[in-house]
């Protein structure tokens, strides 16, 4: 009976043993398969930008022609016709309009007659000129009359120098009345109609050129001195995604009284038909010369043993801590000249709690 006591608590003791090694087995095994299923730290992530140091500025504009000219005639008189339209193509030496040539015609006729008498008289004066140089050489006149001859001969000569530039006047005068364009451009405005008289130099024909067009803006003072220096752009509305190189060409002197600011017009070399007078435009004005920097959060810089680092995430989720050049720090951002690339994504918040190699998994917004 005592045999088979002992055997039976045997027994019953390898059986707890058994027992609590499957237990400790079962219970390693939980552990490993809670902590493969950890789940990775969520962070927030802020995006790498460069950008110019002094932010951009822009400007709404108009485009327009850099000479515009009233044309007029070169003569008074009454017009006859009137040949454009506003908004209508002219090309050089196109007539635009035309005044009544009657008065101008007879001009012309009467410097013609003046001409012919001049001419009349020129030969007879310098017939009598070349009789009296024969009857001095024989000694048959006298020297009083051979200059009078002489001086007879030459006013003739003036005479009917002054008719010719006469007829020339007159000539000139009576093609002056088609009033043509000197430049291929567009008429913006006329200002004369059929029957009025106009004088001289009276505007009548506004054409705007087609030769260089240009960007006119008004520019606060504050930004004056970046027209000046820096470089220039110019977008269409119609075209936003098209930008045209802009040169400043030129500056008011002094602030407008009611805006307090600067007229400024900046010629566009590069424009094309595409660009159209009166168009909307956008000026965009930037520093000639400046770095390229990144604003980030404040809370990204860690900072271990002086060297300022940013974590960064890569595409496998693990964070790398990598070294930057800081330039600046702000109220809330700290800007960087360089350390990480464009468009790294880098830990914005928590980033004492990290480790290099640390695996985590970008979050929009952190809930608790």
């Amino acid at each position: 009976m005592l045999v088979r006591w002992i055997l039976s608590s045997y027994s019953r003791l390898l059986a707890g043993m058994a027992l609590a090694g499957i237990a400790v087995v079962l219970a390693g095994c939980d552990n490993t398969v809670a902590q493969k299923a950890e789940p990775s730290r969520p962070v927030l992530v802020a995006t790498a930008h460069y950008e110019a140091e002094t932010p951009e500025r822009s400007f709404v504009g108009t485009i327009k022609p850099r000479i515009e000219s009233d044309l007029g005639f070169r003569v008074a008189g009454k017009v006859a016709r009137r040949l454009v339209e506003v908004g209508q193509t002219v090309e050089i030496g196109q007539p635009l309009a035309t005044l009544d040539e009657v008065d101008l015609k007879l001009q012309a006729e009467q410097a013609q007659a003046e001409l012919s008498a001049a001419t009349g008289v020129l030969a007879q004066a310098a017939a009598a000129e070349q009789r009296a140089k024969e009857l001095r050489a024989k000694g048959w006149t006298t020297d009083a009359q051979m200059d009078q001859s002489r001086a007879a001969a030459d006013e003739a000569r003036a005479r009917l120098n002054r008719a010719e530039r006469s007829v020339e006047l007159t000539q000139n005068s009576l093609s002056y009345a088609t009033l043509v364009a000197d430049a291929r451009g567009v008429v913006t405005a006329t200002q004369v109609e059929p029957g009025q008289v106009v004088a001289a130099g009276q505007g009548a024909i506004r054409v705007a050129r087609f030769a260089e067009k240009e960007a006119v803006v008004a520019v606060p003072e504050t930004l004056v001195g970046r027209a000046k220096s820096g470089t220039a752009s110019v977008t269409l509305w119609s075209e936003p995604n098209r930008k045209y190189a802009a040169k400043l060409r030129e500056i008011a002197p002094t602030a407008d009284p009611a805006t307090r600011t600067y007229l400024a017009k900046f010629s566009l070399p590069e424009a094309d038909d595409k660009v159209s007078l009166g168009m909307t435009a956008t000026l965009t004005l930037a520093d000639a010369a400046t770095a390229r920097v990144a604003r980030l959060p404040l809370s990204a810089l860690f900072n271990e043993g002086g060297k300022p680092s940013f974590y960064v995430v890569d595409d496998k989720g693990a964070v790398t801590l990598q070294p930057v050049v800081v330039k600046s720090y702000e109220s809330n951002d700290v800007v960087i000249t360089g350390g990480v690339e464009e468009g790294a994504k880098i830990v914005a918040l928590g980033v004492q709690k990290l480790d290099p190699g640390q695996k985590v998994r970008i979050v929009s917004s952190l809930s608790f």
